[in-house]
């Protein structure tokens, strides 16, 4: 179960964990916002396409990048929901946010989560709504994003290794950490009832909410460092 999460100094360090396929350049526009505002900010570039490689590894990167700096801010988008516990254990994390990320349970391997959650039927559901071709990525995951960075995203794409994928998630519990959820009501990827559900059963709390949709760091990078800061205040 989540805790309620309390106060946070001004100047915070934000630890900005990527998705599957992805690394850093994702969170550079976010990034820059944050430090123009004055908080330092670690966005390290996980083992994605290396199969030796899984979520303790994951999650080793991170700490490495994280050194001996404090006041920590973590927050992981989608698959990055994984990987930020197990840093959460190692590190003296202030605050932890999910940005429409995927909630693992004690002993669930990442891949049985979307079985688990229901997650295909919402997304059809989905589909069928937006009227979706099933091969159209660019309006599943970068249709709010403007077209040329769009472009960029997909070209930057990277291969995402299975292996993180079988293993079970080795925590028993959640970590004790003050954690939130920022729900972004345009997601077609993880449409917004069906992760308001998850995040009740799985967290028990009710997620925070902003317009935007998956990939929110490159559509709306300013108004989700406001959101953050002010996620980190209260």
């Amino acid at each position: 179960m989540a805790q309620p999460s309390g106060g946070l100094p001004d100047m915070a360090t934000y630890v900005l964990i990527p998705g599957a396929a992805s690394d850093s350049w994702y969170w550079h526009l976010t990034a820059a916002e944050l430090r123009a505002r004055g908080h330092d900010v670690v966005a390290p570039d996980l083992p994605c396409d290396d199969d030796s490689a899984g979520l303790a590894e994951y999650a080793d990167v991170v700490v490495g990048a994280i050194g001996d700096r404090t006041d920590l801010v973590v927050v992981a988008q989608s698959f990055g929901g994984f990987t930020a516990p197990l840093v959460c254990e190692r590190v003296p994390v202030r605050l932890l946010v999910l940005l429409t990320a995927m909630i693992p349970s004690p002993g669930e391997p990442p891949g049985d989560w979307w079985a688990n959650t229901g997650w295909e039927r919402a997304r059809r559901e989905q589909d069928e709504r937006d009227g979706r071709a099933p091969d159209d990525d660019i309006a599943l995951f970068l249709h709010d994003v403007p077209p040329e960075l769009a472009a960029e995203a997909t070209r930057r794409s990277l291969d995402q290794s299975a292996t993180p994928f079988v293993k079970p998630w080795p925590l028993d519990a959640w970590p004790s950490v003050p954690t939130k959820f920022l729900l972004c009501r345009d997601d077609r990827f993880f449409p917004a009832e069906f992760m308001r559900r998850v995040v009740r059963e799985r967290l028990g709390i009710v997620p925070d909410e902003i317009d935007g949709g998956h990939t929110i760091a490159l559509s709306r990078p300013r108004e989700l460092a406001d959101r953050l800061e002010a996620s980190a205040r209260h």
